[in-house]
């Protein structure tokens, strides 16, 4: 079993950044596969940013890329989004899942724990 805790979320104003973390207990951390998906109001659940067990190697979502970055801390199996330049259309519940396998990094499927999320409300 592996036990995902988001935190870092709130309201901020456009333009500011944020720094969402998700500590993560159970199974070994470093053996995980971590990524960030988002929800916002009526919409599906989607990609943000993904990291592979050494943290060597990272994806991003199209509509993040050169705002966001994902990092991961295996000392303290803690990964992390840092959020930039935030956006209104940032605004969603942001949830940290992992996966024990080599996802497909926009498959939700593919992703075998999740956290119950943390909200980012991004103001104009």
């Amino acid at each position: 079993q592996v036990q995902l805790v988001e935190s870092g979320g709130g309201l901020v104003q456009a333009g500011d950044s944020l720094r969402l973390s998700c500590a993560a207990s159970g199974r070994t951390f470093s053996r995980q596969v971590m990524g960030w998906f988002r929800q916002a109001p009526g919409k599906e659940r989607e990609f943000v940013a993904g990291i592979t067990r050494s943290g060597t190697s990272t994806a991003y979502a199209d509509s993040v890329k050169g705002r966001f970055t994902i990092s991961r801390d295996i000392g303290t199996n803690t990964v992390y989004l840092q959020m930039k330049s935030l956006l209104p259309q940032d605004t969603a519940v942001y949830y940290c899942a992992a996966a024990l396998g080599i996802p497909d990094w926009s498959r939700r499927d593919d992703y075998d724990y999740w956290g119950r999320g943390t909200q980012v409300t991004v103001s104009s």
